[in-house]
Order: C-alpha cells, then structure tokens, then sequence
C-alpha cells in the first residue's frame, strides 16, 4: 500500500508540476503522432508550447522523454520534422544526455530562450516515439492481445486477478483503440515471463490513462492469478435497437463508432446480422428484418459501414466490416431489426421440402417467422465474398456439388452474404476441395430465391459427387490489395481488386497511418511512405478509390472509410506508389495463392495419414505444442488433409520432436470445422511448451477420390514410359527384318558375281600367259575385241598392257574436258554405279575383265575434237554398274570406253527376270583435228 501511494504520488506530482526551471514549471507533451507517447517534443515556458532543435538528437534524448513521460521506452529518435513543423518559439538549441536522467533538465542543454529570432527554423523540429507504458501484446490485430506494462527495463505481463472492464476501457481509449468489447481471463503465462507486474489496477473507467489509475499491491505479497489479463478493444463497440428514442428489442439499429452513436444502413444488412445483434442485445433470435424508414429515428448520422456476418458470432465487432469505397446511405434507408424479445424462447426450426420450387418473392421480404439453423459462408477465397460454398447444417459445413451450377446460382448466393452481385461462378473445386457432407447437387436457382437452400436441387444431401467437384463464387464486392513492381515485393504502385478488374489507388490525401494499415495487410513490416517521386505511370487502367482515411483501429485497407467507388476517381498523376519498411514474409509453402489444406502437413509418420502436425505462418513451417490436444483437434486435422477419421490424437513428440517455431498451444476444436485454422488458440507464435511436445495424428486413411499430385505425376510419366517402349520395339523390329533382307540379297549377288567374274577369266587365261605365268608379248593381239589399229598403215600396232595403260589426257591436244562425278552406290557403301571395288586400282584383282572393254589410247594421237556420247542406262539388277562394264575405276593404270558392247553374260548368270536391255559407247569421230571432247551421260 505505502508503495502503491509512493508511486501514485510521484506520478501526480510530476504531471502537475513538471520540470522547475529558474523557479518556473515546465511542462512536456508529445504533439502530432498518433498517440499520446509519440510525436514532436513541445516544452511549455513562460505560458508557451515551445520546440526542441534536433542538434545532436538521438535515443538518449528521446529515452528521457520518454521516461518523464511514462511512456515506457524509447523506440525511435525521428529528426527533421518527422511529424510535421510546428509554429511558435523554438526553446532549446540542444539537448544532451546520457538516457538515465529522470528528466530533461537534468541533462545539459542550452539557455531557454526563443532560437526562431536567430534564424532557426521549424523544419529542424525533434521528435520521439515511444514504447507506452502499457501495451496489448500477441493480439491478432493491432488494438487486442495480453496486457503488459512497461518497468522502465522490461515488459510485464498483468494478471487477470480483479481485471475488470473499466481498466480495459481505460487501456483502449489511452492506445487510441476506441471501446474495449472484451476482457478474457485464464490466458496462461509464457515461460520466459518470469515475473507479474506486481499492483492490480483499479480504474473508474474516466482516466486519461492507465498509469493515473489507482492501484493497490497484490493482497498477501507475490499476484495470485489464473493467467494473464487480455484485452479486445474495437471502433465498432456498442449497438442498440431505438425506437421512439428508447432502446428495446425492436427497432432501427444503431452503433456507437469510435465514441458517436450512428444509424446503419440497410444496403448489404442481411438475416444473419440481425440474428447477431438479438444475441448481443439478449433478445433472442431475429424475427425479421423491415425495410424502410419505419423506425427512423431523427439525425442525419448513418454510417455506410457493411458487416458480413456468418450469424454464429456474439458481437457485431467480430463480423468482418467493410468500409472502404462504401457509397452514401440515402436517408430513411436505414436497418432494423425485430427479435422475439425472450432470451429463452426457442422458435421452431424453419423446415425445407426435398425439393423446393423456386421462390417468387422478393429477396427484400422479411424471413419467416422461425429460427432458421443453416448458415452459408465463403472459405478460401481471400475474403467474405470469394470463395468455396459451404452451409451449416445439424453442426457441419458441407459443400455444394458443381453439377448445374452457374451465375443464377452464384447470384443468390451473394445476395443472401450481402456481397453484391456474382461475377464468376466457379466449378471444379477452384478454391481448393472442402471437407464434410456434400449438401445440394443438381442446383437450379432462377436467381431471385432469398435463400441458397430454397432452390430446386436433387434434395438435401443427395448427391453423386466427391470434393473436386465443388462449387464457388466470386462476387462484386469481393477486394484484393497488392503492389505491383518488376523487381520489389514491398514497393510499388498500389492496386486493388474490385468489381472484377484491377485498378489504382489514389493517393489522397493517403497519411502514415493508412501507409502503415497497408503495409500491415501485405505483410510488408508496420511502417511505410508515400513515394510521390516517382515517373507517371504507362498505360490506362481503372482508378478505383480515393480519399481513404485509415484508423488505428482499423486491421485492414477494407475498414478504412473512403470516397464512393468510381472508375475515375483521380488524375494519373495522383496513384500511389508506396515502399514499405519491412520485408514480405511468405505466405504459402508454395506458389501463392493457396488454401488452409496446403498450409498443413504431417512429418515423421509411417504413411502420409500419421505423424507430427506442422503448421505454415509468417513464412516458416512449425509445430502444434500437445496441450489441450484430443481427438477433436485430431479430427479437423485428418479432415483437412482427406485422411477420413482421426484414429488417435498423438502426444509427447511420439513421431519425434520437430523444430523451429512452436506455432500454436492449447488449440481447442469442436471436432466439426473444416480447418485448424477455425479452432480457438492461443495467439500465433505464444507457447509454454517445447519440442518435446510436439502434437501428432493418426487418420484412417486417404480420402480414395482425391489423388496426390505426385501420383498424378507418376501415372502420366508411366504412361508416356510404356508408349515410348513400345515404339522402340516397333522400329526394332522393323530394322532386324530389314537387316536381314539385304544381307540374303547381298549372298546372292556375290554368289553370282563371283561365277560371272571365273566364267569370263577362264577361256582366255592360257592364250595370254607364257610358261612362267606372265603376260605373253603377242597377249595384247589376242584380246578379244581388239581393234587396235591407228588408222595409218592398216596393220595392227602395239597397243600397251590394258591391265596397265590409262586414258593420259595431260598435254595431249585435249583443250576442254568434261568428267562427271560419279554417284555412290547405296547397296555396296565404297562402290559407286561403274564399279564394284574401288580399293583395287593397283593391282590385278578382276582385271581380266577389262578386255571387255575397249581402250582408247590417247599418248601421242594428235585429236583436236573428240565428242564422246556414253549412252549408259543403269542395271537395274546391279545398281552402280551399266550394261557395259563392270568396273570402269578398275583402270590398273587406263581409262578406257567401250564400243558397241552388250553384256549378256552376266544376265544369262543371274537369272532374275530382269528385262534385257542394250547399251553402247558409241564414238563419233565428227572431224579431224579435235580440240575439244566431250563426255556426256545420257
């Protein structure tokens, strides 16, 4: 008690008194940021708010600031008029310190007087942001999470032991958080906290802040305490029904927004809203909602903001809310609500036939007057107004099967979700397969049903589909936020979707705070800027919205009010271009976009239906610690990946301990939700535990209808395996068959060939050989066909060995020659079409038969023309060879042509059938005197 009145007393006497210098008070405030413990450093002298120049500022400065302010410590030391210049007297030229004095004055600084007449300006303005002396820490969003306070040294959790809503209203008017909605107890303390604050606060609910607040010692020395004190704070705090200015539990319905009680608009309020608003109200359950300005109730306040609630939530605040873009609400188009009036009254269950014809009535008309337990939501799609159909039914979300569905269908659904019109009405499990029952099949909506339900379909759970038939929409109002850049994830030009299309964001009069609420959503760190350097923008696009102004209150761009949507609502000049602070974590394990089931993976098991539960968040994979783990929680999980039931629910790293980040603790499930992510916990990151209890499941197995992706890959890739076996023992085949006819062609033709070849060489051989086996002198008058005779004296002249001499064209009158090339042989690779050999050219290989061949000696014969036609059509039993000689590369030394020579020997030899044909080499003597000779194939 004495140390709780210490405290209090020193805290009031430093508010009131502040800092004496020359026996004058001085005060000292933080002016222009966001909350009371950031902005430009103001000193009040002589009645004036004054500024400090920023010589030689920094966190030293900025740490007494901090601390005569109790505003915790100090986190950053902004220079240069961070938050904007300020007018009037300019106090201190500098300020020195260590960061241990209590307060300003009690560092070194200079005379106080007004600087600004010796030339300094406000542009030099000092700044400082501090920590807080109080905190909501671990919270899903900015204005929720545990209490701590700071002790000038470290963060301190504050037990929840006589933690009432008057502290918790105190706390979040002081963070600039509107209205505290909830106080939660039993919150269990970290590991590493180590100690309690030691005091329990004792608010009326009217203090500025926390630290004025009386507070007394825990009773019997050390906090007694069940767990850590947690805070909700929102804008969207209270709600009542008003009818002739009195609040009951029927009438127009009105919510107290950031302290200002406003009328909501009736555009987008559905059923499900009004059922949230009797349960937040104790009224029941909502009978129906009336349209018009039945209920209205004075005051042109309506606020055009859009809840989008499921209809199982307790408070209008944890809806999704949509604010941004919203068009004005036209007056008296306001929503209102009637409840059946008793908590306790149980209306009867709106029943359905199997099959219901479709509704004519308006979906403007008032519900019936019973308690309808289906619900409808969109899962997966990135917000309230995308994604995969599903419907509560007797506890479980089931989905609807693809067959017949299209935009009349999709248009009921987001009508009856308040989201506008369908744009897309998505089939074959876009949004990723779901889980559970499959509910309608065979949908046939006109389009004008006030309920999904109520259309005609094949009847309630019948069906002949599995999950990757499952349907989803795409409305109108669904949004998407991104930046678009060729080389940064954090910085670019801004977009967002909306109506279907893409399109730029305005950048007035964009401020930090909406900076930092975009920066947040993209998981770009918690601080930004405005970049307003940069080039125009090529191209034409939509200009989607302007004039947003964000709250801190606000978790994301959606609750920020703004001007209407309009396809033009700036100037190209105007987009905004924005880089923020920090680095984008990412957010799937995969290529983004991805579904809850890919987020979700069992490691260290005997099969792909049991191990270790790992989790995906802030780009890293972790695990679920085992407190509070049962077979609910086994159950979700085993649903979500397709592994059927939940066969047990694994404790104490039974499939090994895993490593990294411990994500979630004391997850509890009710065994129904589609997604882990559904299941109440312990905020993301928050744990007492370690590896060694690490959660684990084992399911029963695989959903059959739904096949892996490694498994697809596997059957094609054996697929196009086999096809290419099977091709390659085609062609093998093929090729053996074939290798093994021409190699039979080619026994034959050599059989043959070789006879021919014996057949001509024997007759003659003894004729043309001496006793000792070589050439006679008289052999060459022996030849057969030997016309040797130069034309002179008529007797025959010695003509050289044919097996020796060659056509000797050099210098010898021949003045133009023509020899054509030779074409290669294809059956008998190395011959080409006039011989079979060409390798033997010097030797006596077969060179008996070059007497069939006439030659034609050239040494010495003075022709100046020879004209010489070869009529040399192809063997066709023999390609390669003519009907004239067998080998005319066969030279052994001459050249040679034939002369009126038919070879039907060789015919007669091999007898193939082949039609007899005749071939010559004529030669023309046209003239004496020869100068040029020509050699033509014909």
């Amino acid at each position: 008690m004495v140390l709780g009145r210490h405290l209090s007393l020193r805290g009031l006497c430093v508010l009131l008194l502040g800092t004496v210098v020359g026996g004058q008070a001085l005060e000292l405030r933080l002016k222009d940021g966001a909350h009371r413990c950031e902005g430009r450093v103001e000193v009040k002298h002589q009645g004036e708010w004054g500024t400090v120049n920023d010589y030689d500022w920094g966190l030293e400065q900025a740490a007494v600031v901090c601390r005569q302010l109790r505003c915790g410590a100090a986190v950053e030391a902004p220079r240069g008029a961070y938050f904007g210049p300020a007018a009037g007297p300019i106090w201190f030229y500098y300020i020195l310190c260590r960061g241990t004095e209590s307060a300003l004055t009690e560092c070194q600084y200079s005379s106080i007087r007004d600087f600004s007449d010796d030339g300094f300006i406000h542009d030099w303005d000092a700044g400082a942001v501090c920590s807080g002396f109080v905190r909501l820490a671990g919270g899903a969003r900015p204005c929720s999470g545990r209490v701590e306070v700071h002790s000038e040294q470290d963060w301190i959790p504050v037990s929840d032991r006589n933690f009432a809503l008057p502290t918790a209203q105190v706390i979040c008017a002081e963070l600039g958080c509107g209205k505290a909605v909830s106080v939660l107890g039993h919150v269990p303390f970290r590991e590493s906290d180590g100690q309690v604050w030691a005091e329990e606060f004792r608010c009326e609910g009217k203090e500025p802040e926390l630290w004025s607040c009386p507070r007394v010692p825990c009773p019997g020395g050390p906090c007694h305490h069940s767990g850590a004190a947690q805070v909700v704070c929102s804008a969207y705090s209270e709600v009542r029904l008003m009818t002739n200015r009195t609040s009951q539990c029927e009438g127009q319905v009105e919510m107290n927004i950031s302290g200002r009680w406003r009328a909501l608009c009736a555009s987008h309020w559905s059923l499900a809203n009004a059922n949230v608003v009797c349960r937040q109200l104790s009224c029941g359950v909502a009978i129906s909602t009336p349209r018009g300005p039945h209920f209205m109730e004075g005051g042109d306040q309506i606020s055009t903001v859009r809840f989008h609630c499921l209809g199982v939530e307790s408070f209008l605040w944890e809806c999704p809310v949509t604010a941004l873009g919203v068009p004005d609400c036209s007056h008296g188009n306001t929503a209102s609500v009637i409840c059946s009036g008793n908590q306790t009254q149980v209306l009867p269950q709106c029943k359905y036939p199997v099959s219901e014809p479709a509704a004519l009535a308006s979906p403007e008309e008032s519900a019936p007057y019973c308690s309808d337990s289906r619900q409808l939501r969109l899962v997966d799609g990135g917000g309230p107004c995308a994604g995969r159909v599903e419907i509560l039914d007797q506890g479980s979300w089931g989905t609807i099967c693809d067959d017949g569905w299209d935009l009349d269908d999709a248009r009921v659904v987001c009508r009856q979700l308040g989201c506008g019109e369908a744009l897309n009405a998505t089939r074959s499990a876009q949004f990723g397969v779901g889980s559970g029952p499959i509910w309608l099949d065979d949908l046939n909506c006109t389009g004008n049903e006030s309920h999904v339900w109520k259309c005609p379909s094949r009847g309630w759970g019948r069906h002949d589909c599995r999950h990757k038939q499952d349907a989803g929409v795409i409305c109108s109002d669904f949004l998407a936020l991104r930046m678009v850049s060729e080389d940064q994830q954090c910085a670019g030009w801004l977009e967002v979707f909306y109506n279907g299309t893409w399109g730029s964001v305005c950048r007035s009069p964009m401020e930090d705070i909406t900076v930092s609420v975009i920066c947040r959503q993209l998981g770009c760190g918690n601080s930004g800027s405005l970049n307003t350097s940069v080039a125009l923008r090529e191209g034409s696009r939509p200009r989607w919205v302007d004039g947003i102004r964000c709250q801190k209150t606000d978790t994301s761009l959606w609750q920020c009010p703004s001007d209407p949507w309009n396809y033009n609502s700036c100037s190209p000049k105007e987009e905004a271009y924005i880089s923020c602070a920090g680095g984008r974590h990412q957010s799937c394990p995969t290529a983004a976009p991805c579904t809850d089931k890919e987020k979700l993976r069992l490691r260290g098991g005997d099969s792909e239906c049991s191990g270790r539960v790992e989790v995906w968040h802030s780009g890293s994979w972790g695990t679920v610690c085992d407190d509070s783990w049962s077979l609910a929680e086994a159950e979700v999980v085993c649903q979500q990946l397709g592994c059927g039931q939940a066969l047990e629910a694994v404790q104490a790293a039974a499939f090994g301990p895993g490593n990294g980040s411990i994500w979630l603790d004391e997850v509890r499930c009710g065994g129904r939700e589609s997604s882990l992510w559904d299941c109440a916990a312990e905020p993301w990151g928050q744990s007492d535990c370690k590896h060694e209890e690490d959660a684990g499941v084992r399911c029963s197995a695989p959903d059959p209808g739904i096949l892996s992706l490694p498994m697809i890959l596997c059957i094609i890739l054996g697929a196009l395996l086999f096809m290419v076996l099977i091709i390659l023992g085609i062609q093998l085949h093929r090729w053996r068959a074939k290798h093994q006819e021409v190699s039979d062609f080619e026994d034959v033709v050599d059989e043959a060939v070789y006879q021919e070849i014996d057949d001509i060489i024997k007759p003659g051989k003894k004729d043309l050989l001496d006793s000792q086996g070589n050439l006679s002198d008289d052999s060459a008058t022996k030849l057969p066909y030997y016309t040797g005779d130069d034309g002179e004296d008529g007797d025959p002249d010695s003509v050289p060995d044919p097996l020796r001499q060659h056509i000797n064209t050099t210098g010898n009158g021949y003045d133009d020659a023509d020899e054509l090339p030779v074409p290669v042989n294809p059956f008998f690779p190395g011959m080409n079409e006039n011989n079979f050999s060409p390798e033997d050219k010097g030797g006596t290989r077969y060179s008996q038969i070059k007497p069939l061949g006439q030659n034609i000696s050239t040494i010495g014969n003075d022709y100046d023309d020879i004209d010489v036609d070869v009529i040399d059509p192809i063997n066709p039993f023999f390609p390669g060879t003519n009907e004239n000689n067998f080998f005319p590369d066969d030279r052994g030394g001459s050249r040679y042509s034939q002369t009126g020579i038919s070879l039907k020997s060789l015919r007669e030899a091999v007898d193939s059938g082949v039609e007899e044909k005749e071939s010559s080499l004529v030669l023309r003597q046209e003239e004496p005197g020869y100068d040029d000779v020509e050699l033509s194939t014909m």
